[in-house]
Formats: C-alpha cells, sequence, structure tokens
C-alpha cells in the first residue's frame, strides 16, 4: 500500500522546504505575478497612446516570470520525489508538471520572439495571443497543483499537525514536542 505521508516529507528538507511548509508554493507567485502583470501591460497597451513603455515592460515581465518558474520547478520537482509513483496524486503532479514546463516554454518563446522584433507601438496580436493562452494554461495547471495540496495533501502537515492549530491558547503552552 502507498503511504500518504510519504507526500507530506520532502526529499531534502533544505532544498524543498521543511516539513508543512514547502518553498514551491511560495516560489510559484513570482511567474505568476510577473506573468499575470504582463498580460495586463500587453492588454493596456492596447489601450493607450504611447503604448511603448507598456510593451517593453511586459517582454520584461514575461523574462522575470520565466526566471522564477525555473527556481519553482525546481523545488516542485523535488516535491514530486515525495510522492508514491502510480498514485492518482503522482498522476496529477506529473500532468501539473508537464503543463508548467509546457508554460515556461511558451513564455520563453513569447520573451524570445518580442525580443527579436522592434516594437514601437501595441503588442501585436501574435505575442499577446500566445501571452492570454499560456496564462490560461497556467490557471488550469494552478488549479491542478491546488488539488494536489488540498485534495491530496501534498507537503501538507498532517491532519494530527494541523489539530494543533485548533488547541486553546491556554491548553497549547502545555503541550510539549
Amino acid at each position: 500500500m502507498n503511504q500518504p505521508h510519504q507526500a507530506k516529507r520532502p526529499v531534502s528538507a533544505a532544498l524543498a522546504g521543511p516539513y508543512g511548509h514547502p518553498f514551491h508554493p511560495m516560489l510559484v507567485t513570482i511567474p505568476i505575478g510577473a506573468w499575470a502583470a504582463g498580460l495586463v501591460f500587453d492588454i493596456a497597451s492596447q489601450l493607450v497612446a504611447d503604448p511603448h513603455f507598456l510593451s517593453q515592460g511586459a517582454m520584461w515581465l514575461i523574462a522575470v516570470g520565466v526566471i522564477g518558474a525555473l527556481g519553482a520547478a525546481m523545488a516542485g520537482f523535488l516535491d514530486l520525489f515525495a510522492v508514491p509513483t502510480g498514485t492518482r496524486a503522482f498522476r496529477l503532479a506529473l500532468t501539473h508538471m508537464t503543463l508548467n514546463l509546457l508554460v515556461t516554454a511558451a513564455y520563453l518563446g513569447n520573451f524570445l520572439w518580442r525580443h527579436s522584433e522592434t516594437v514601437t507601438g501595441s503588442v501585436p496580436a501574435g505575442p499577446l495571443t500566445l501571452n492570454a493562452a499560456a496564462f490560461l494554461t497556467l490557471a488550469v495547471s494552478g488549479w491542478l497543483g491546488g488539488r494536489l495540496s488540498y485534495r491530496y495533501g501534498v507537503r501538507v502537515a498532517d491532519e494530527a499537525t494541523q489539530a494543533e492549530g485548533f488547541v486553546s491558547a491556554g491548553r497549547s503552552s502545555q503541550r510539549t514536542h
């Protein structure tokens, strides 16, 4: 029988984060935030009189997101090693990872596409469409990542540990661990 508790402990706490506090969810905020802002800049570039700064800003936000995604992927890959193979959680984790790698490749391609052309106005339709499609795929992958944590408890402290947070403050000082 596969042990669900195996998926709660990292392969290396120094690299993946300590028990119950993984680094991967913290690191994903960098690419998600950068790519969300990049999409907002792309859309805004279609609406203003002087869009050049928004087009340039979006390109560099995409680059920041790609760099951040590489760091998040390394921590996520370490988390994957803790999930027992042959389980629903493992298959879901592989799908999550595959989608994220595709999204990162799409954004890297988008950055290179933009960097190879001189854009002085609004972001062209091609890079804008690629940005939107990659972001929608990222949203699906993020939903799957949330399912790994909130449904299957991957890298989340077990229920006995979580219960410590629901002990009244007066009684918690009496407990020793």
